[in-house]
């Protein structure tokens, strides 16, 4: 194989990962966004004094299923909550008191 078309392998293979990779991205919600719903959805019981999130997604597997989460949580007047919100709906898929 010449160096000349080894390289171009390279370098198309580099630039189709970076491309992809952007995709992948563009598809999930904010961080932002993701908070936001999920003070939606604990508004819906009560008041909440505090919220936090991570900026960086992680892969979690629960039951079997491989999901794309922000992690984050909100505070009330008496309690504390973490959640998993996922990436690309902002659905909540776990919520556990602290």
């Amino acid at each position: 194989m010449r160096m000349k078309t080894f390289l171009t392998g390279i370098v198309v293979g580099a630039t189709a990962a970076y491309i992809f990779d952007q995709w992948q991205h563009r598809r999930l919600i904010s961080s932002e966004q993701a908070l936001q719903k999920a003070k939606e959805a604990f508004q819906q019981t009560g008041d909440i004094t505090g919220s936090w999130i991570q900026t960086t997604v992680e892969m979690i597997e629960k039951n079997g299923l491989r999901y794309t989460v922000y992690r984050g949580g909100v505070t009330r007047p008496t309690d504390a909550y973490e959640c998993l919100i996922d990436a690309k709906t902002g659905t909540i898929i776990e919520a556990r008191k602290l």
